[in-house]
């Protein structure tokens, strides 16, 4: 690849569009209003960085595949890079908070400390921040 790449979009079907907003907006993020309507809202992670939340009927129509349960099935973990571990903590006391269901993980590596949690449509978080003075 010649040139890096500039940004990216990440996309997840949700069952109830405005319950996915409130729940995201309680975490602290932002929506794009140009990129967002009935059918969808652009939440802006960072820099770049974007997660489309798109209502199911308007996802599918993006693919020729079926939506995965995620009460049974895990289809992606969305990991975000916090700066702390407080950032981690807060985040998911957030989540939590908001209805998130948590999803306990044993964090063995000293370089890195990282919480998760499923959204409100069974979506996969993974909040992670590394130490790189620990980092071998």
């Amino acid at each position: 690849m010649t040139q890096p790449i500039k940004g990216i979009f990440v996309n997840l079907p949700v069952k109830d569009l405005e319950r996915s907003r409130d729940f995201f907006t309680q975490l602290d993020f932002n929506f794009d209003p140009l990129f967002t309507d009935e059918t969808g809202s652009c939440m802006i992670i960072g820099e770049n960085i974007y997660v489309m939340l798109l209502i199911e009927d308007y996802f599918k129509g993006f693919t020729h595949q079926a939506i995965a349960d995620t009460s049974s099935q895990n289809e992606v973990i969305v990991t975000l890079l916090a700066t702390t571990k407080a950032q981690v903590i807060e985040l998911c006391e957030k989540a939590a908070a908001a209805g998130a269901e948590d999803q306990p993980v044993e964090n063995t590596e000293k370089f890195m400390y990282y919480r998760r949690f499923k959204d409100l449509d069974g979506h996969l978080w993974e909040i992670m921040c590394f130490n790189m003075k620990e980092m071998k």
